[in-house]
């Protein structure tokens, strides 16, 4: 548990001799302090007009005994790890209603590129079509074209595909964000942020994506075998905009983008990495580093974040227990902020079950905290960097997301990274027929507490 500084960590910490290098670095983290509170943010402001969440047909719907059918027919894997899947599956935190790609439910599977394409303008077509149909924006609006993906790489790119598919003007600014793991949604929005600043009176089309065609592991290999496990179909559409004169219009105000990466470090490169196993089998392998990385990487985040949002009260206990455990003799416990006083709702990427556990550990969050995120993986799986966006359809589908709230999305992965957003609602959120939960919002929020948790990594099998 995060406790806050006591009276005797402080009398003990006041017995150092290195009082006078404490006091300096007191008084220039202070005037830090102070400068965040009084700087002027003298950028223009950047709104969410609105957002779409794909959702496949019922076709695509697949059970965890349907996938272990398919994948045992597919004649890939050995015995064991057909048994280590199901094992997975069982304490994943996944429910029976996920979606997978229609070339992994036919007999036999092929995850050709053909059908890779497919599944990508399937899930980016579907939902840029519900989002412009939702928002009444014309295409010729919009000047800036981001979308990201991570393991499908293809050429035109997809952010070409959106172009053709809505013929964009030749001056569309065009990027193509590819192979930044799951955090790379909210990357695409502060990357979105900082092209709106300079092009005036434009739109913003994101599109965060994966590609689960091109995704599927082969082989035998249990560092890699994972993914085929939680990852599924899935993918968000949004739209911001710079103009004035939709700032009453929009769903959200973005507020702050904080973003920060470790890929540095060796160990936080490598803790998540494609490559081949000893077959020549493509996959990705997540190593035991993966948890302790993700930690660092977002206890950096947040300290970062904390110095933009957080009262200046919670500020200096931070600092001062910060400074208290460089000097202290004995161990000091940190503090991490309250940042449930400073948040209305926080989406939190769904990673897996054992992620999502220790970043409620972490951010000592509650149970109703962490339903959002809980619920899209149950629902919908690990859809990579759309799920933050799942996240919010859920809460905004509950109706509880109400004029003026603070929103906190928080997405990590690969390289390592972590960002977040955070958003103002400009308005209260009815219930929308076109939201991914509304026909079946009053469902949720399942009773999970009967999973067990699982390992995040497993070594590579014997036999490698």
């Amino acid at each position: 548990m995060l406790t806050t500084p006591t009276l005797h960590d402080i009398v003990e910490f006041t017995n150092n001799p290195n009082l006078t290098s404490f006091a300096s670095l007191l008084c220039l983290i202070l005037i830090l302090l102070l400068s965040n509170i009084f700087k002027k943010n003298s950028s223009c402001k950047v709104f969410l007009v609105d957002f779409t969440c794909y959702k496949s047909p019922s076709t695509q719907i697949c059970s965890s005994e349907m996938f272990l059918d398919r994948i045992r027919h597919c004649g890939k894997f050995s015995e064991a790890s057909l048994e280590f899947m199901q094992a997975i599956l069982e304490k994943s935190g996944l429910g029976q209603s996920t979606y997978l790609p229609e070339s992994f439910l036919r007999k036999p599977m092929n995850p050709c590129l053909k059908n890779a394409r497919r599944e990508a303008e399937m899930v980016m077509f579907g939902a840029v079509d519900d989002l412009l149909a939702k928002t009444g924006v014309e295409c010729k609006d919009i000047g800036i074209v981001i979308v990201n993906y991570c393991v499908f790489n293809v050429v035109p790119s997809l952010s070409d595909m959106i172009v053709n598919r809505y013929k964009l003007g030749e001056d569309t600014v065009c990027y193509n964000l590819s192979g930044m793991g799951c955090s790379a949604g909210l990357i695409a929005i502060g990357l979105a942020k900082q092209l709106l600043q300079v092009r005036h009176k434009s739109h913003a089309l994101v599109v965060s994506t994966e590609n689960i065609t091109q995704h599927g592991y082969f082989g035998d290999d249990r560092s890699k075998l994972l993914t085929n496990c939680i990852f599924r179909v899935g993918g968000a559409a949004i739209l911001l905009t710079n103009r004035p004169s939709v700032s009453k219009v929009p769903k959200y105000q973005l507020i702050h983008t904080v973003h920060n990466h470790t890929a540095a470090s060796d160990r936080s490169y490598n803790c998540i990495f494609q490559d081949e196993d000893h077959q020549g089998q493509m996959g990705v392998t997540i190593t035991k580093d993966l948890m302790v990385v993700a930690c660092k990487t977002i206890e950096a985040n947040i300290i970062t974040l904390g110095r933009l949002v957080l009262p200046i009260q919670e500020q200096i206990l931070y600092v001062t227990n910060y400074i208290i455990r460089c000097f202290a003799l004995t161990k000091v416990d940190p503090y991490v902020p309250n940042f449930k006083n400073t948040f209305d709702h926080i989406i939190t990427h769904v990673g897996g079950k054992p992620v999502l556990d220790e970043v409620k550990r972490n951010l000592d969050l509650t149970e109703s905290d962490m339903e959002a995120s809980r619920m899209t993986l149950y629902r919908f799986g690990n859809t990579s960097s759309s799920s933050v966006w799942y996240g919010l359809a859920y809460m905004e589908a509950k109706g509880r997301i109400k004029r003026g709230d603070r929103v906190w999305q928080i997405a990590f992965g690969s390289g390592f990274k972590c960002s977040s957003v955070i958003w103002r609602a400009m308005k209260t959120v009815d219930r929308e027929k076109n939201n991914p939960w509304s026909d079946e919002v009053d469902e949720f929020p399942v009773d999970l507490e009967i999973l067990e948790s699982f390992p995040y990594h497993f070594e590579a099998s014997k036999n490698v």
